[in-house]
């Protein structure tokens, strides 16, 4: 590989995401939103502090709550760097470093691919593929980690590759440290990658041992002194993961113990114990404990588990493995399954397939493994040519293709990746990006022209969207139906309710249908699709 490859790459990539970024002027959806909210209250001086609950997860007593109570800060971190920056709070302007570090994916890509093949071809081929990554392609340019994660996962198997040969591997495994610690402020799955990082030194303290009792052969050296010559090296490689993410994680640590007395925010742990997704917006969410979750029974906790591995296994063929490109990943990773990149790569999957299946059985088929295999989905581009080739030689080796089958086959892959990007793009992005933020202006409006103060707080379905859109204090909607909107409307002091068409369900799916037949609610009228109530107390 060469400069001029790596820069190309670079600025397809580039040309790509802001082609898409075109029709995106708000974030989009939730995830984003949040992100967005949160670089916002930082570059405004605000800290980490949000108007707006989009869970009750953490308990909070009011609004404005401390933020990142369920996800972490890292996308807002470097969604406020680009806004003060360029000098503007705005979504174009806090974007910029999500797109700039997303075009960096397949030049780096393609460096990996390099450090794997020592092909020139098949490198470009898996930088180029990074170049439209197919269903990852929409959210790329927003404030979102997938371009985050992609990059760390990148640097975590180039790291990978350098520490058998480097002079200084602690410094390596010091970079181990420093990646496990950004995974870990960017998601609550980050922490996988510690302890993949500690694995890596167990690995590498084998490997070095092993060369040098090889390489002395003497009768004197025993078994026990042989295993015992492995310990002060593999305590001094954890010590360097371990210090390295000390320093970068545990500022954030030490806030959450300042703020919530624990070092992990408490909504991830109560998501620990949800019965159904729904669950992730219950109110109150101390009912949320491990009796609830015992008493729901085995054969509902075995299903939902199995359903989730059904989604995720889905997810790991369409998502992750692209439909078309999943059968020469896995030729390429039977290819090299002796390939240390290639056995870590494939571990850390299990980890996070059993994380999202077992321990999230929820979040993960609702996209959190679509997420979280953002940090591996680079080493499925640089697998994928080498299936390629594979499968095409042994086509050859019967006589059935010439020599120009390689350069065919290559365009090809890349054809259809390009074609399958533009299909998704259309399918995702162009009916109308901005509709589940959008739509809030026109409510907003309504508000307003019926009296609606500025202090007055909405509860919606998205409230980090309808926050941003509008600049109001917003709460979400909790599960249970109408009880339960009203004990939130009477404890966050909410006036005001916002009913859109595809989120009511249940009780409130009464309310959507028949506005004039509760007397707690005030039905004000509809715009859009979404019908807008005053809450009577």
């Amino acid at each position: 590989m060469n400069r001029r490859d790596l820069l190309l790459l670079f600025i397809i990539s580039l040309l790509v995401l802001f082609a898409i970024a075109q029709f995106q002027s708000l974030p989009g959806y939730m995830d984003a939103d949040y992100y967005f909210g949160g670089g916002l209250q930082l570059v405004r001086g605000n800290g980490f502090n949000e108007p707006y609950l989009w869970n009750y997860l953490a308990d909070p007593s009011s609004v404005p709550t401390p933020s990142h109570a369920y996800w972490l800060p890292l996308a807002s971190i470097l969604a406020a760097l680009s806004m003060w920056l360029t000098g503007e709070s705005t979504f174009a302007a806090a974007r910029l470093g999500f797109i700039l570090l997303a075009a960096l994916v397949p030049p780096l890509t393609s460096v990996l691919a390099f450090r794997v093949t020592s092909n020139r071809a098949s490198s470009l081929l898996s930088g180029l593929l990074a170049c439209f990554p197919i269903f990852y392609a929409p959210f790329l340019p927003v404030t979102d980690n997938y371009g985050i994660y992609m990059l760390l996962g990148i640097s975590f198997f180039l790291l990978l590759s350098s520490l058998p040969d480097a002079r200084k591997p602690y410094i390596v495994f010091f970079g181990f440290g420093s990646i496990s610690a950004l995974a870990a402020l960017a998601r609550s799955d980050g922490l996988l990658w510690l302890g993949l990082s500690f694995f890596v030194a167990i690995w590498w303290t084998g490997k070095q041992v092993d060369t040098e009792y090889e390489v002395r052969n003497t009768h004197s050296a025993s078994p026990i002194s042989h295993l015992l010559s492995r310990a002060p090296r593999l305590l001094l490689s954890a010590f360097c993961i371990l210090l390295a993410f000390l320093l970068l994680a545990s500022p954030w640590y030490a806030r959450n113990l300042q703020v919530f007395g624990s070092l992990m925010a408490p909504g991830g742990s109560r998501a620990l114990w949800l019965t159904s997704y729904n669950d992730t917006f219950a109110f109150p969410a101390s009912q949320l404990t491990l009796q609830s979750w015992l008493a729901s029974g085995w054969d509902a906790i075995l299903q939902a588990r199995l359903d989730a591995l059904r989604i995720n296994l889905l997810n790991a063929f369409g998502a992750q493995g692209g439909i078309f490109l999943f059968p020469f990943i896995l030729v390429g990773m039977w290819s090299l399954r002796r390939d240390v990149r290639v056995r870590f790569a494939a571990f850390a999957w299990i980890l996070l397939l059993v994380a999202m299946t077992i321990v999230f059985p929820f979040a993960g088929p609702r996209g959190a493994f679509f997420h979280s295999g953002a940090a591996l989905q680079p080493m499925w581009w640089v697998l994928a040519p080498i299936g390629l080739e594979k499968t095409v030689a042994a086509i050859r080796h019967r006589g059935w293709l010439d020599d120009r089958a390689f350069v065919i086959f290559r365009g090809a892959l890349v054809g259809i990746s390009i074609l399958m990007t533009l299909v998704v793009l259309a399918m995702r992005v162009l009916p109308g990006w901005e509709r589940e933020d959008g739509h809030y202006v026109q409510v907003e409006s309504f508000l307003v022209e019926n009296g609606a103060p500025p202090e007055a707080i909405v509860i919606a379905r998205n409230p980090p969207g309808y926050h941003i859109v509008t600049g109001r204090v917003a709460i979400a909607i909790p599960t249970s139906g109408i009880p339960s909107v009203l004990l939130v409307a009477a404890k966050y002091n909410a006036r005001y309710l916002v009913l859109e068409p595809e989120g009511a369900s249940g009780q409130l799916r009464e309310l959507y249908d028949n506005p004039y037949q509760f007397p707690t609610f005030r039905y004000l009228g509809e715009t859009d699709g979404n019908r807008v109530y005053e809450i009577i107390r």
